[in-house]
């Protein structure tokens, strides 16, 4: 499981011209799954992205998890995060998981951040979406599961 998190001001995606998610501050969520990954990865990384203190304490040091500064998150599922770029120019897709588990794991993924009390704006997966957002920071977090045992 790949995540690239974003601290951000606000966030918003839209499909078809329609806004279907938007946040204020918070955290965007790029979610990719690779072919093995279920609730065991699900689960380390609802626990990392619900407690990793990335906000702003009052004498500015980055003290605070998202509970703390009543933060939101708008999570995107991203296939393309395993996408494979080792020969030619196009990028292969082999190490995605299968888009019917993956729709699945990502709905999961999910709701498990809101067992989490935390609010949860969503995409449509599967869908071409246009995410816009207003990074603060910038702070950007890379989690790869790949490696866990």
């Amino acid at each position: 499981m790949r995540i690239v998190l974003q601290r951000v001001k606000q966030a918003s995606v839209k499909v078809n011209q329609q806004v279907v998610g938007q946040i204020g501050q918070g955290f965007l969520l790029l979610v990719g799954f690779g072919t093995s990954d279920g609730q065991k990865q699900i689960d380390y990384l609802v626990h990392k992205i619900s407690h990793v203190r990335v906000f702003a304490d009052k004498s500015g040091k980055l003290n605070l998890d998202i509970h703390q500064v009543g933060g939101e998150i708008l999570s995107i599922s991203q296939f393309t995060l395993y996408a494979a770029l080792r020969k030619g120019n196009r990028p292969g897709f082999s190490l995605a998981q299968d888009p019917v588990v993956a729709q699945k794991n990502y709905q999961l993924f999910n709701q498990a951040l809101r067992a989490e009390k935390l609010k949860v704006a969503e995409g449509i997966f599967g869908a071409d979406m246009q995410v816009e957002l207003i990074n603060d920071g910038p702070v950007t977090l890379i989690y790869d599961t790949d490696n866990l045992v």
